[in-house]
């Protein structure tokens, strides 16, 4: 995926150009790529005058950045103790037969990442998978095959 320069530098100035909306910017930029682009990074990085490993420590450090393209749908999987004595790997491994995918891949289709946690802060409602920001709790195996279909006919239905 190409980085479109004037997108970059449209987030930045959203943010006034400003040191202080680091996590802001790349927020923005990683909504509108779905990951973070290492160009787009260095345009950061020259754009705020910061050196280019400390922008790059800032992605890395927090989880809810990515340096490598993720899929427009990103399934997150727990596997902390109480999802994990519930079945969490069970469903883990549904999803990775179902996607044909490992944990931390992305689809060839780019529709769907899959990743793992060990909690979600939601122990009460183990196992549980979140899909796009939905919770979805008291996971079982046979609705992993519904969750993928319902997202799957999503990409469908917005593309036309």
């Amino acid at each position: 995926m190409d980085v479109q320069i004037e997108k970059v530098n449209s987030v930045i100035k959203k943010h006034k150009s400003q040191r202080k909306e680091l996590i802001a910017i790349l927020q923005d930029i990683q909504a509108e790529y779905n990951y973070l682009p290492p160009d787009a990074l260095r345009i950061v990085s020259q754009t705020l005058s910061i050196p280019l490993i400390d922008v790059v420590g800032v992605a890395t450090f927090y989880r809810a950045f990515s340096l490598k393209p993720r899929g427009k749908h990103v399934i997150t999987v727990c596997l902390g103790t109480a999802c994990h004595v519930r079945g969490g790997p069970k469903i883990l491994d549904e999803f990775e037969r179902k996607l044909n995918v490992k944990a931390g891949e992305t689809t060839k289709d780019n529709l769907f990442t899959l990743e793992i946690v060990n909690c979600l802060g939601a122990c009460a409602l183990g196992p549980i998978t979140v899909i796009d920001g939905n919770y979805h709790g008291q996971m079982k195996i046979k609705i992993v095959d519904t969750l993928i279909k319902k997202f799957s006919s999503r990409k469908r239905s917005q593309s036309k």
